[in-house]
């Protein structure tokens, strides 16, 4: 498995994944930045993700949707905030409306950082939440479960 911890820390009101690759930061960076690559790995195997608009471009607004086993789909969206390609990427994420809207009431801030590490790639993912609430809400849905599966899809990506 490519997650190697995910930290949970209420006080700093963050979750923070690092996930390990044998490959180089370019690639790993390409399923990020490839909205059908993207689509292959964002979201537990069970809910598979279609991204509706994927523009990088600071200020770009990302809308996706991941559908259920039963059919239903649930929207979200990021906006991006900085890009420095191949190797950070920020942006608030958040959940949307049944038209794949933003709602706003409940979102966090992402960062996607990529080093070099052990001849391949090091992946941190560093979400902050706004309040210990919805912190706690995310995780009782499942976030960081839901996380460490969909960031297990990447491996056979690259």
């Amino acid at each position: 498995m490519t997650v190697t911890t995910i930290d949970k820390d209420p006080e700093a009101l963050t979750l923070t994944l690092i996930a390990d690759f044998a490959a180089p930061v370019e690639a790993v960076w390409e399923l990020w930045a490839d909205p059908r690559k993207l689509e292959r790995w964002w979201g537990p195997p069970t809910y598979p993700a279609t991204f509706v608009d994927h523009d990088l471009t600071p200020g770009a607004l990302v809308t996706y949707f991941m559908t259920s086993p039963e059919g239903d789909k649930h929207w979200g969206w990021w906006r991006i905030g900085t890009v420095d390609a191949p190797r950070e990427l920020t942006f608030e994420d958040g959940f949307g409306d049944a038209d794949g809207q933003p709602l706003t009431d409940k979102s966090g801030q992402m960062r996607m950082r990529l080093f070099e590490h052990e001849g391949g790639t090091r992946m941190e993912l560093h979400d902050q939440f706004p309040t210990l609430e919805q912190m706690e809400e995310m995780l009782q849905m499942g976030m960081a479960e839901g996380l460490r599966e969909a960031v297990g899809q990447m491996d056979a990506l690259l």
